[in-house]
């Protein structure tokens, strides 16, 4: 039995579980063997803190938690189970208490801002012509294109759900900045990242 602790990955808006396959056959090929993604409804923070809880609450052992993007607002949020033993931010938020995404990306607006777009329903897409460019520009534009209709758009009310109580100031937290991100602008990322330094 390994002594590693269970992955539990958790993806951001217009992403979804699937979206960690390529990190998922790494993590196998470097002996994790106790992987999981959870499907956010992308519905409310509340909501997807809680879907990631009760994915926590099934493992009987430690478990790393890894949020890409909005992800790190999640795994902020849901983070302070008794079995967490760590964060792990994949050029993700990662709020103070009260902060929330929307709030966080005014500070430094990123530079794929202008290609988001609600529908009448309150969700917030990126416009899918622009998505490649906007999401996923280090991919082939055949994986941009599938990504872009396959996207799974959040309530953009969302954006504005703020954090409780924040994980990383009681769990060891680690924070991959992405200097060509344009979803999360570089500056907000340097920031976050140099106030949950382990």
């Amino acid at each position: 039995m390994s002594n590693l602790p269970a992955i539990i990955l958790v993806h951001g808006f217009w992403g979804g579980a699937a979206h960690w396959s390529k990190v998922i056959l790494e993590l196998k090929r470097l002996g994790h063997d106790n992987l999981h993604a959870v499907e956010l409804p992308l519905t409310s923070l509340a909501d997807d803190a809680e879907r990631t809880r009760k994915m926590i609450a099934q493992q009987q052992g430690p478990v790393l938690l890894v949020g890409h993007s909005y992800g790190g607002a999640v795994i902020t949020e849901a983070g302070n189970q008794p079995n967490v033993v760590g964060l792990v931010y994949i050029a993700a938020f990662a709020p103070d208490s009260g902060e929330s995404p929307g709030g966080i990306t005014q500070e430094h607006l990123p530079l794929a801002a202008a290609n988001l777009a609600p529908d009448s329903d309150g969700y917030l897409w990126v416009k899918a012509d622009r998505f490649h460019e906007s999401f996923c520009q280090d991919l082939a534009a055949d994986e941009g294109l599938v990504m872009s209709i396959t996207q799974k758009a959040p309530l953009a009310s969302t954006f504005g759900d703020a954090i409780g109580s924040p994980a990383w100031k009681s769990k060891p937290s680690w924070y991959q900045i992405s200097s060509a991100d344009r979803m999360i602008a570089p500056e907000n990322q340097e920031r976050m990242a140099a106030r949950i330094a382990p």
